[in-house]
C-alpha cells in the first residue's frame, strides 16, 4: 500500500464565532496529485495553513511524513514546497540570487545548493533569464520564478495554491506540464485551483471542501457518476410535434427534456448510445432533424452542483 504522506484527522479550526474548518479529515497518498477544491470561503487555504503550521487550530491532528507536524518541525517542513498565489519573490534579487536564497533555506551545502538552483532553473525555462530583477519579467515568467522559488530545494510534497491565475496560455501549459513531470519525479502534490479543466488534466484525485467539511471525495470520474444529468444532448427539430416530445421523453434514460425555439435539450441520467437512440427514434417517425451536439457531464458541473451557484463574494 502507499504510505499516507498527509493525514489530517477531524480538524477543527475557528476564528471568534466563525467555524472555519469543521472536524475535516483528509488523506493524501504517496505520488498522488490531490485536487483541493472549493468555492471562496471553504476554509481551503485555512487547512493549508495549518496543514504547514503556520495556524494553530482548536481540535484534530495533522501527520505528514508520518510524524506530527508542529511548528518547531523543521526536518519535516525542509521537504515541503509552497507555490502560492500571490508572487513571493525578493524585487532587489536577481532570478538567480532568488532561488538560491529560497533553497539556502533548506540546503546548506553551497556546492549541492549550486546544483539544485540551476537544476529549477533549467526545470522552469529561466535559465536564460537568471541575471534579470523580478520587475523586468512578464507574468508567466514571474509565476515560474515563483514556482522555482518554491520547488529548488526538491520537496517531497509540493503544495501549489492557483498556480496558474493571470498567465497567458503558454505559461500556462509550461507550468502544467512540469508539474506533471515534478509528479512522475516522485513529488507528491495538493493542488488548489478554480479552473476545473486543469484539475480534470491534472488530479488523480478531488476533494471538494465547502463550509469546512470534506463534501465529495473522488476520481474525477467517480465525481460526476454522482450527478443525476450523465448526458446532455441537443437537436434542432423544427418539425417537432407534442407526440414527438412524448415519444422522445419515453426513450430508456431520458429524464427531463426542454424546447428552446427550434431546439430540443434532451437529458440523459446514464445508458451508452443515447444519442443512437434518439436519433433512431426520429428516424423510424420520418422526422427530419438539423443540427445535433452532446455533451458530457464536467467537473464543473460536479462542483456547482454540490457547493451550489450562488455568489459567495460580498461586499465588506
Amino acid at each position: 500500500m502507499s504510505e499516507k504522506i498527509v493525514k489530517i484527522e477531524n480538524l477543527v479550526k475557528r476564528y471568534g464565532d466563525k467555524l472555519a474548518v469543521d472536524h475535516f479529515s483528509l488523506e493524501v497518498e504517496e505520488g498522488e496529485i490531490l485536487g483541493l477544491l472549493g468555492p471562496n470561503g471553504s476554509g481551503k487555504t485555512t487547512t493549508i495553513n495549518c496543514l504547514l503550521s503556520l495556524l494553530t487550530f482548536d481540535k484534530g491532528e495533522i501527520t505528514i511524513f508520518g510524524e506530527k507536524m508542529a511548528p518547531d518541525k523543521y526536518d519535516i517542513k525542509s521537504k515541503i514546497g509552497v507555490v502560492l498565489q500571490n508572487v513571493a519573490v525578493i524585487e532587489t534579487l536577481t532570478v538567480y540570487e532568488n532561488v538560491d536564497f529560497f533553497c539556502g533555506l533548506y540546503i546548506t551545502d553551497k556546492k549541492l545548493r549550486k546544483q539544485y538552483v540551476e537544476e529549477a532553473l533549467e526545470f522552469t525555462g529561466l535559465t536564460e533569464y537568471k541575471k534579470y530583477k523580478p520587475r523586468k519579467l512578464s507574468g508567466g515568467l514571474l509565476r515560474r520564478l515563483n514556482i522555482a522559488c518554491g520547488i529548488a530545494h526538491k520537496p517531497k510534497l509540493i503544495i501549489f495554491d492557483e498556480p496558474t491565475v493571470a498567465v497567458d496560455p503558454q505559461s500556462r501549459n509550461a507550468i502544467l506540464e512540469g508539474i506533471k513531470k515534478m509528479n512522475k519525479q516522485g513529488a507528491t502534490i495538493i493542488y488548489t485551483s478554480h479552473y476545473m479543466e486543469e484539475v480534470e488534466e491534472l488530479c488523480t484525485r478531488v476533494v471538494i471542501m465547502d463550509h469546512g467539511k470534506n463534501v465529495a471525495n473522488g476520481t474525477s470520474a467517480e465525481l460526476k457518476a454522482t450527478l443525476m444529468n450523465r448526458e446532455t444532448i441537443r437537436i434542432s427539430l423544427p418539425g417537432k410535434s407534442e407526440k414527438i416530445i412524448e415519444g422522445i421523453k419515453e426513450i430508456n434514460h431520458v429524464y427531463k427534456t426542454k424546447e428552446e425555439g427550434d431546439d430540443i435539450i434532451i437529458n440523459c441520467n446514464g445508458g451508452e448510445h443515447n444519442l443512437v437512440h434518439i436519433l433512431s427514434y426520429l428516424t423510424d417517425n420520418n422526422v427530419p432533424f438539423g443540427r445535433v451536439s452532446t455533451e458530457l457531464p464536467t467537473l464543473n458541473d460536479v462542483f456547482l452542483e454540490i457547493t451550489g451557484k450562488e455568489l459567495r463574494d460580498k461586499c465588506s
